[in-house]
């Protein structure tokens, strides 16, 4: 029934004026309505009582508003909670929500699988399926925060509201940059999701030539899949490496257009024996001299499927400290979900119904 109907949610404000006009009615209805599709609970024109009944017929008949409805939710013993969203076409997406005492992090796709092939991640053993529309970026919040707001106080450890998000879900989201950018629109929009630009973070692999249109058109955070020191070593781990060196990418980092305030996050992926050496750590130390950044090492999360290896926290910590003996900013991300397959690197869309021997599915990251 929707196929032939548009779904407003995939339009930010200035698109919704546009539509609205389209129709015959004057723009600020399309504000009007912006303020209504991301309240909680609103899933149909008759409850936006401030428009007139004739004008909600005409939205009736030519529009629709998406939600995601029966998410599959799996919960982690460390309180981590794993969403899988069935879209209209059968396929599934997956959201992973970080609950803090101060703040809930969510981690959201922007693809259904992905085609950068990272040799230590198996969202890319899905292959590249499609683009996420916007619609389909924003429902996953906008469901996560429903979820919240029906939590029982006693039982939410965080607060009753997504604060901090991060595009490291499944998917590329440079290459799927148009509809990535209308929904991040729509995601700071006062009158739609009113998140801060400051708790946004979207995470690349380092696909220059839109790097910097990227950041002409967003204020967000950038976080770059850096993974490895020098090309070899990255060209296995990562072909986009192939295709843009090391060297390059950095480049594109030094002239990314970003407030003097702001830094690149860097990730840096610990493999056993791979890229986790004191001589690697101090090769990155020298490579990111200049750009204005921090760096965030994640610990690999095993897959029994892959030949990779976490190298344990003493390697990490010995890491960090040359890191930060070279005076950079330096975090360790610690590993949550990893018991619902909901950790870094553990994303892919699955049937949730096959669990006899789960797969060990990973994300971009």
């Amino acid at each position: 029934m929707t196929a032939t109907k548009t779904d407003l949610k995939n339009f930010d404000q200035e698109q919704l004026v546009k539509y609205v006009q389209s129709l015959g009615q004057p723009g600020f209805r399309g504000k009007q309505i912006m303020s209504w599709l991301y309240r909680p609970g609103v899933t149909d024109f008759a409850e936006m009582t401030d428009l007139a009944k004739d004008f909600r017929k005409i939205l009736s008949e030519h529009a629709y508003i998406s939600n995601f409805t029966d998410p599959i939710v799996e919960l982690s013993s460390d309180g981590c909670v794993k969403f899988g969203f069935r879209l209209e076409d059968g396929h599934i997406i997956e959201s992973v929500l970080i609950p803090e005492p101060d703040r809930n992090t969510l981690c959201i796709s922007s693809q259904v699988g992905c085609a950068m092939h990272c040799s230590f991640c198996l969202t890319g053993t899905m292959g590249f399926l499609r683009n996420l529309t916007p619609s389909e970026i924003v429902n996953q919040v906008c469901a996560v925060r429903d979820y919240l707001l029906a939590m029982p106080d006693d039982t939410r450890i965080g607060p009753d509201r997504v604060t901090n998000l991060v595009f490291m879900g499944m998917g590329e989201p440079l290459n799927n940059l148009k509809n990535v950018l209308t929904s991040l629109s729509i995601l700071t929009e006062p009158k739609g999701l009113d998140l801060t630009t400051r708790r946004i973070t979207v995470s690349t692999c380092g696909i220059v030539p839109k790097m910097r249109e990227f950041g002409e058109k967003t204020s967000v955070n950038l976080a770059i899949s850096l993974h490895a020191v020098n090309d070899k070593t990255r060209d296995a781990l990562m072909p986009v490496n192939e295709r843009y060196s090391i060297d390059e990418l950095l480049q594109a980092c030094r002239d990314y257009p970003m407030p003097k305030r702001k830094r690149i996050m860097f990730e840096y992926i610990l493999l056993a024996g791979v890229n986790d050496s004191d001589a690697d750590a101090r090769i990155l130390a020298k490579k990111l001299r200049g750009i204005p950044c921090k760096i965030n090492l994640l610990p690999y999360n095993e897959c029994p499927e892959l030949p990779f290896k976490n190298p344990g926290r003493e390697r990490l910590l010995a890491f960090q400290k040359i890191l930060m003996n070279a005076h950079y900013s330096v975090f360790i991300r610690n590993s949550r979900g990893t018991d619902i397959s909901a950790a870094c690197g553990q994303l892919a869309g699955k049937e949730q119904e096959s669990k006899e021997e789960p797969p060990c599915p990973n994300s971009n990251s």
